[in-house]
């Protein structure tokens, strides 16, 4: 008998690259949203270790910080029997996808790419795929036929991009994906540095100080937290423009346990900020400790990792292959003599 509501459900995809240490910023942005949106339908989320080779890199760190994200997606809540969790390397769809949709992605839609001019700028060597990965990031959503894509605001022009590019081959070569629409988070979509509120908090171009990693020790956060910066005056209060330091933990603070901004301002309202930042410190340790304990027993078991990624791309390689298979086949590539088509027929092993 068919299952009529698994039909029906809708497809979840969303894609984050291994290289870096994993964030609290990465978590409100990013892993708490996967959690969420599992329950919600057919749900892939894939480790876009592809993507992390578009600048300068080490492999061997590549190859290591690809199972430390993979115990970090299972640790904070993805669940391998309701989602799909793998790595773009080992579905070789994503690379094949990428390149039939460069045939209907424009020059001037990728040099607009406000990401590629940041990063470029940040780079003594450009490589080609800097420029074109939104490309292959199309294709690693179109692929699955997807209904929802949960990102962080950072990434928003990236999607329109993937949904300007399903139009086109739409429109060109006849009705192949689904448009996707974007899930954003409506608290911490962006959190920023500690220290430097106005900026995003990154491993690679925020502070030491004020950036909190998912793995730091609970100490070790309560002491970012206590000498984040904040702004004059005493009063907890949301104003993004005018106190972002403020805001910046008070978007933490809804983030870590849930509150609404009219509670936290009435909670902490005449308290003073020390109360404040220790109270914000206090519920991220909360948030994160069980998350980072379930991390280690997770990174110790390699092999189990390993299996868990196998299952993955197995499960992925064959919801992909369809849509490959219609790409290939409206764009008006031969079949071979077996009825495949050409460029079609993918290894089964990693």
């Amino acid at each position: 008998m068919t299952d009529t509501n698994a039909e029906t459900k809708p497809k979840v995809f969303s894609g984050i690259q291994p290289t870096g240490q994993k964030t609290l910023g990465n978590y409100s942005g990013g892993f708490r949203q996967y959690v969420q949106t599992q329950e919600r339908g057919d749900a892939f989320f894939c480790i876009v270790d592809l993507h992390s080779i578009t600048v300068e890199y080490d492999p061997a760190a590549l190859r290591s910080s690809t199972l430390d994200l993979a115990a970090m997606l299972f640790a904070a809540g993805l669940d391998a029997d309701r989602s799909t969790v793998f790595c773009q390397s080992h579905v070789t769809a994503h690379a094949e996808a990428a390149w039939l949709l460069a045939a209907v992605t424009s020059y001037g839609q990728l040099g607009r790419m406000t990401q590629f001019k940041d990063k470029a700028d940040q780079q003594e060597f450009v490589s080609a795929g800097l420029f074109t990965y939104p490309i292959l990031m199309a294709g690693d959503i179109l692929l699955y036929q997807t209904d929802l894509v949960p990102i962080g605001e950072d990434q928003r022009q990236h999607l329109e991009l993937s949904r300007d590019v399903a139009e086109r081959f739409n429109y060109r070569f006849g009705e192949t994906f689904r448009v996707p629409e974007g899930v954003y988070p409506e608290v911490g979509g962006r959190i920023m540095d500690l220290q430097e509120p106005t900026n995003k908090m990154s491993t690679t171009s925020g502070t030491p100080q004020g950036t909190v990693l998912m793995i730091d020790p609970p100490d070790t956060i309560r002491k970012k937290f206590k000498s984040a910066v904040t702004d004059s005056g005493r009063e907890v209060r949301y104003d993004p423009d005018g106190k972002p330091g403020i805001a910046n933990l008070m978007e933490i603070l809804g983030v870590a346990t849930g509150e609404p901004v009219a509670a936290i301002e009435a909670r902490f309202d005449g308290q003073g900020y020390g109360a404040f930042k220790e109270a914000v410190g206090e519920a991220v340790v909360e948030l994160l400790s069980p998350i980072r304990e379930r991390y280690e027993a997770l990174r110790a078991d390699e092999r189990e990792l390993q299996r868990l990624l196998a299952v993955g791309a197995d499960k992925a390689r064959r919801a992909a292959e369809p849509t490959l298979e219609t790409m290939y086949e409206r764009m008006g590539f031969a079949k071979a003599e077996a009825g495949r088509l050409f460029g079609a027929a993918r290894p089964r092993g990693l």
